[in-house]
């Protein structure tokens, strides 16, 4: 019964017929809308041709989305620097930072550190809250961050205290509660680009510190405590500020900062490590209360979309166990040149994992977003989060928005089946990836779909 479902379910969503001998799905979607293949005027064979060489962004000129974009990003990098550079006067930049600051990993353990600095003054808290940023669009977001400029000054992960005032004032403003006014001064004008990452939020220009004053403002007391607080550990401290409703972000950037941990032990943690390590801290935490708790018992289905990343999430009543799936579209950040769909995944049985999992962070932010659910309801499952990535996520903001995005599913009314297959169905008509090619990468559907329960057995038995 369940192969002839899924069967049906995949031949009503058959990718169509290949271009010569390759799966341009995206490019035969163009040819497919009349109005735009008039509106381009190119011959179908030719704009196939094309879109398998570098020349695409000629023909394109940001206009016509050949790229298989909805949205041009190098149009919104050009956008941000008409915006921020003409803020930039000299080296002397003087605004409020939200509080933020980066740690850099490249030529670890001498690593760039520094302050994050807008030059304006005005209420900046959101610009380093991604908690508060889902439903923002992308064109908010990239503008807001881009102001910020970072500072930078080179410094050992170990010795980081010895290394002067810049680094003490750096500290400062990692640990403050609100905006702080900053006043930097840089070596030389910021160089001019946007940083883009999947695993951090991006910013804007940089350049070397030479000085670094930073106004008096009061710390989050919660982390102070953690900070004075040298006998603890680290992953107390992540533990125990958690527990105290502190924001995950702030935890993130105090982490970083290398506020917390024994004090013969601290050190910086660049900031993309320190936002896989929180949430794999957290999420770990997580995952040892929820085995505890009874199984769900229904199938669940969770949704959510946000930036053309759309997310489904399947809750299956066993113990507990975890994937991660993606699926990135030809013409995605991380499948610009593609023809084809990219799927990854990575999982995790009862007893967790030894190895970090191939997929980065975002397997350890929707980790946390799933695990923060079921520990609140008391209950445990086996959890599938699949996500697509299409066109209109036309550039990575940070991994927050997995977390974010799965958090907001988690708030929604779950959708709830008695069967795996009424389920699959449900997830099957939100995707335009056929299921079959999802259960061909994952562990766990498999195991779900496939794999004899001794109490099928028994049953059978009795």
């Amino acid at each position: 019964m369940w192969r002839e479902r899924v069967k049906r379910l995949v031949d009503e969503k058959k990718p169509k017929p290949k271009a010569n001998g390759k799966d341009n799905m995206w490019i035969l979607q163009l040819l497919d809308n009349a109005s735009l293949k008039a509106e381009l005027n190119y011959r179908p064979e030719d704009l196939l041709t094309r879109a398998s060489g570098k020349s695409l962004c000629v023909l394109c000129k940001g206009g016509k989305f050949l790229c298989g974009k909805t949205r041009c990003s190098l149009l919104v990098r050009a956008n941000f620097y008409l915006k921020t550079m003409p803020l930039i006067k000299g080296t002397d930049i003087d605004g409020s930072s939200p509080p933020g600051v980066f740690v850099g990993r490249i030529g670890y353990p001498y690593v760039f550190a520094g302050p994050l600095v807008p030059p304006l003054h005005e209420d900046t808290s959101l610009y380093d809250l991604p908690e508060l940023w889902f439903g923002k669009s992308m064109d908010e977001i990239v503008n807001f961050r881009s102001l910020l400029i970072r500072g930078k000054q080179r410094v050992h992960v170990r010795r980081f205290e010895d290394a002067g005032k810049i680094m003490d004032k750096t500290r400062e403003l990692a640990l403050s509660v609100g905006p702080v006014d900053v006043e930097l001064a840089l070596t030389k004008q910021p160089r001019r680009y946007l940083v883009l990452d999947d695993e951090v939020q991006p910013f804007g220009p940089s350049a070397p510190m030479k000085d670094l004053h930073v106004s008096p403002s009061p710390w989050d007391h919660q982390i102070e405590k953690a900070y004075y607080d040298t006998d603890l550990k680290a992953a107390d401290a992540v533990l125990n500020l958690y527990e105290r409703d502190v924001l995950v972000t702030r935890i993130q950037r105090a982490f970083s900062i290398g506020a917390f941990g024994l004090k013969q032990n601290r050190r910086l943690v660049p900031t993309r490590w320190s936002i896989t390590a929180v949430d794999s801290i957290l999420s770990k935490n997580l995952m040892e209360k929820i085995k505890t708790y009874p199984e769900i018992n229904e199938y669940r289905v969770y949704e959510s979309s946000y930036l053309d990343n759309r997310f489904e999430v399947l809750m299956i009543p066993t113990a507990w166990s975890y994937e991660a799936m993606e699926a990135w579209y030809p013409g995605t950040i991380w499948n610009p040149s593609g023809r084809s769909i990219v799927m990854f995944s990575s999982w995790e049985g009862y007893e967790g994992r030894t190895t970090y999992a191939d997929m980065g962070g975002c397997y350890y932010a929707a980790r946390l977003a799933v695990s923060e659910h079921l520990a609140k309801e008391r209950r445990q499952a086996t959890v599938i989060v699949l996500r697509e990535a299409h066109p209109g996520y036309i550039m990575p903001v940070g991994v927050w928005q997995v977390r974010e995005n799965v958090r907001n599913a988690m708030k929604q009314t779950p959708l709830k089946y008695n069967t795996l297959d009424e389920a699959l169905a449900r997830i099957a008509s939100q995707f335009q990836i056929p299921l079959q090619r999802w259960i061909n990468s994952s562990k766990l559907l498999q195991d779900a779909i496939f794999q004899k329960k001794l109490t099928e057995y028994f049953k059978r038995n009795p």
